[in-house]
């Protein structure tokens, strides 16, 4: 018990028209007036990443019956609930309704105000997408400092989308080259795989991004040690606590920090800019162990945020100028605290599992009999009396992507009295807390959306300013690579994106704009250009005429440029 609670009782993209010298200077002179009436200096949002009621209910029942303690310290501001769906989009090449969301569609709603499409990470949903402003892009512009913590990678989806922008949430490694210009200034989470280079057994194929950050002002940090030592002086830090996640509840070591010890640390660094500061804190976590159906450390993770949550309302309360909004971006694993018409709940047992299942994947797979089964199983856990039945399900895996892991947690949580619908997420509503003038505006049923207008309007910051200066400066199209490797983009609707007029009459395509016409005979694939013949790619798939940049450049008349690693145009 003492392990699993260990630690736990303490109680990007930089906006387009503003360098990282102009976001300093901004923060270093904006008046400190006192804020108006229904407005905060700060915010503090935090979400629960696949945290849906009874997630939140697993979690109080343990505290109540484990640890006799009554509440946790989420339950005094609960306010109401929030929707969590996202816009229609295509999934595997299906088109889906986007009833069930994922991080990145829902992270773009309460992070911009703005529904997008299942892997867009605060992007429009278009064929050519604009990005969204965060809160706390907007934040930047007032002058606030500003924070992400979370115990997924910080290139994972909820942290990505408030200071970045990519089509596709797996790009991570865009993610974390756009924070380096982002402005955010302290950064704590795992992912340290997507700053290095494949050579130090990283993700990346161009550069190491640490000595970059370093050159920026950033102190970078691997341990909890020495995010113990970080002061209010240490302004910009970049906070990297594994190479991938940070380590569940149950298999930390000393090593690695608590997400109350970083949110502390956080607030400690961010508080001491007088113009105030706006942050995201996710307990990630609990998300991936709802997708491996391992309720005793989903419980946990559950526990770690709420920790983190109390860090943040004792602040805010000290502080006397702070708003506190918590959410999930949406459920995960379909939890039923019952199963079985069974009218009880195995409690006293979910804290008898040492380790998390994860970390039974190695040992799971080079099992080759059922002997070894029951070995592990009784290692890890309270059971010594596994059947054979029992253990040749978790040998032969439960059938989806989580193998035997997923087996291993199918028959522990029969014996808790849990159930689950699956891996997936669901589409069920989640809970919304406040704290703070924020409290109000969020109150009662709620779209996920209202999180970030809510967000702006306490902190007084314009998102749609900040959203059109970053308009002004990229754009994000679907695009294609031919034989020859030349990147190819949807003619009209890039075309159109750009300002410019696509037309289509007798087999002929005419692009024009400011700078020029292209026309493509669309039976022959030749262009022209003003007229006469051009050496201009052209490609038709499924009745979609794909053409290069330098197409658009000299119709528009603006010298685009293809940003590869972030996938979008740069415009200016």
């Amino acid at each position: 018990m003492n392990k699993l609670l260990k630690g736990l009782a303490i109680g990007g993209l930089v906006l387009s028209v503003v360098s990282a010298g102009t976001l300093a200077t901004a923060k270093e002179n904006t008046s400190g007036a006192a804020v108006s009436k229904g407005q905060s200096k700060n915010l503090i949002v935090l979400i629960g990443d696949g945290m849906g009621p009874a997630q939140v209910s697993a979690a109080r029942y343990f505290q109540q019956y484990e640890n006799n303690v009554k509440s946790l310290n989420l339950d005094p501001y609960y306010v109401g609930q929030a929707t969590t769906y996202a816009d229609r989009g295509e999934d595997g090449g299906q088109i889906v309704s986007g009833i069930v969301t994922d991080s990145a569609s829902a992270g773009t709603a309460f992070a911009t105000g703005n529904k997008t499409y299942n892997a867009g990470i605060s992007v429009s949903n278009e064929d050519v997408s604009r990005p969204f402003a965060s809160v706390l892009e907007a934040a930047e512009l007032n002058g606030k400092s500003t924070g992400l913590v979370t115990t997924a990678r910080i290139t994972h989806a909820t942290p990505a989308v408030y200071a970045s922008h990519v089509r596709n949430r797996d790009n991570e490694n865009a993610i974390a080259s756009q924070y380096l210009d982002s402005g955010i200034d302290v950064l704590f989470g795992g992912g340290e795989s997507f700053f290095l280079t494949k050579e130090e057994k990283g993700k990346r194929s161009d550069k190491n991004l640490l000595p970059e950050f370093e050159a920026k002002g950033y102190k970078v940090v691997k341990t909890g040690q020495s995010l113990g030592k970080l002061s209010a002086k240490d302004s910009k830090v970049l906070g990297l606590f594994g190479s991938s996640h940070v380590a569940y509840v149950p298999d930390r070591t000393a090593e690695v920090p608590s997400l109350a010890e970083m949110t502390s640390k956080a607030l400690e660094i961010l508080s001491a800019n007088e113009n105030g500061f706006a942050i995201m804190i996710e307990g990630g976590r609990i998300d991936h162990a709802g997708h491996a159906n391992d309720l005793p450390t989903m419980v946990q993770e559950v526990i770690d945020f709420d920790e983190a949550f109390k860090v943040a309302i004792e602040f805010a309360k000290k502080d006397g100028n702070t708003s506190v909004v918590v959410t999930a971006d949406h459920e995960t694993g379909g939890l039923s605290l019952s199963r079985d018409n069974i009218y009880e709940l195995n409690v006293d047992l979910w804290n008898q599992q040492k380790n998390s299942s994860e970390s039974l994947v190695t040992v799971l797979n080079e099992a080759k009999t059922i002997a070894d089964v029951k070995k592990i199983v009784a290692d890890n856990t309270w059971i010594t009396d596994l059947t054979d039945e029992e253990a040749q399900y978790i040998l032969d895996g439960d059938g989806s992507s989580y193998k035997r892991e997923g087996g291993y947690n199918a028959v522990i949580s029969k014996r808790l009295l849990v159930g689950w619908s699956g891996h997936g997420h669901s589409a069920v509503d989640v809970g919304v807390w406040a704290y703070g003038p924020i409290a109000e505006k969020v109150k009662g049923q709620i779209d996920n959306t209202r999180i970030a207008t809510a967000s702006a309007e306490v902190l007084g910051v314009d998102l749609q300013q900040a959203t059109a200066n970053l308009q002004a400066k990229h754009l994000y199209p679907k695009f294609k690579i031919n034989r020859s490797n030349e990147v190819l983009y949807p003619a009209k609707a890039l075309t159109e994106a750009l300002g410019g007029k696509y037309q289509v009459a007798n087999g002929i395509a005419t692009i024009s704009g400011k700078g020029g016409t292209v026309t493509v005979d669309l039976n022959a694939k030749k262009a022209k250009l003003n007229g006469k013949d051009s050496s201009i790619s052209v490609d038709i798939d499924n009745d979609v005429l794909y053409l290069p940049l330098t197409a658009f450049s000299q119709v528009s008349g603006q010298p685009l440029k293809w940003d590869a690693l972030s996938e979008r145009i740069v415009l200016k």
